[in-house]
């Protein structure tokens, strides 16, 4: 029979775990919180249940995946929402007025679309079939689909037709996200169809922002999308990794934080 200890243990662990499913993520603070007990016992936690491969850790938390599978597109929408929506607000301002721009598949992407409706005089070229939903009533908006195969799961244009039609343009910004970002910078994702076509989509833009939150440092991801040479603008809630931070200041990146740590703002100052 297990002792009382380990029943206690493994009900926190099934807690945990069902917490993650219908969020998709989970902080350490926040299942401190609600589950009764110190940040140091979620961790141990977290970690034990990525060893076991339940979940994948991330800074600050963990989230439900594998290293091979993205979550499905309705739960990814529900992640760090509130983070996603500061990003898509920080990102979209940095394009002007009258520029011209792709915006490729994800959730952040569409939360930058979302803060570009105001803008006046934009062309916006884009494989995201949610984006063309978000944009296209904007009277000074100018949307364009890219054509090619349409991935029921997401609504994203994918496929080489898709990388020769973006290939027809040579736009101002790319407005990229990832689903993960290594320490050195290098940002990948699952999808190695999708890859082909944010690769084509950076190739194709004068400057590239790149738009992912916090949760995507050190996920795993097995699909090189590009590194930090690839991008103009890194736009983030909070980068408290200092080998990023350094990676980013030595690639010349600019880093646009939504909610800086205390530490970040110190490594970035």
């Amino acid at each position: 029979m297990s002792a009382p200890g380990t029943d206690v243990i493994a009900a926190r662990h099934r807690a945990i775990l069902e917490i993650a499913r219908h969020t998709g993520s989970v902080s350490v603070d926040s299942l401190a919180e609600q589950l009764g007990v110190t940040p140091q016992t979620i961790r141990k936690d977290l970690n034990l249940l990525a060893d076991r491969a339940m979940l994948a850790r991330v800074h600050g938390g963990a989230i439900i995946t594998s290293g091979v599978d993205n979550l499905r597109y309705a739960e990814r929408r529900h992640v760090a929402a509130e983070s996603k929506a500061a990003i898509g607000a920080a990102a979209a301002a940095l394009v002007p007025d009258g520029a011209s721009l792709f915006i490729n598949i994800g959730s952040t992407t569409e939360a930058i679309a979302r803060h570009l409706t105001g803008h006046r005089n934009l062309m916006v070229i884009t494989n995201n079939l949610n984006v063309v939903d978000i944009l296209a009533e904007c009277p000074s908006i100018e949307v364009i689909a890219a054509g090619g195969r349409v991935r029921a799961s997401d609504r994203a244009v994918v496929g080489a037709l898709a990388m020769d039609f973006i290939r027809g343009f040579k736009v101002d910004f790319a407005l990229v996200g990832a689903s993960a970002i290594e320490p050195d910078g290098t940002f990948l994702d699952f999808d190695i169809d999708e890859v082909r076509v944010s690769q084509t989509i950076i190739a194709q833009a004068r400057q590239v922002i790149l738009a992912l939150d916090s949760s995507k440092l050190g996920r795993p991801a097995p699909v090189r999308v590009g590194d930090l040479g690839d991008i103009d603008f890194l736009v983030t809630d909070t980068l408290a990794d200092a080998g990023l931070m350094q990676a980013c200041s030595l690639a010349e990146v600019r880093v646009v934080e939504t909610a800086p740590s205390a530490t970040g703002a110190q490594q970035g100052a």
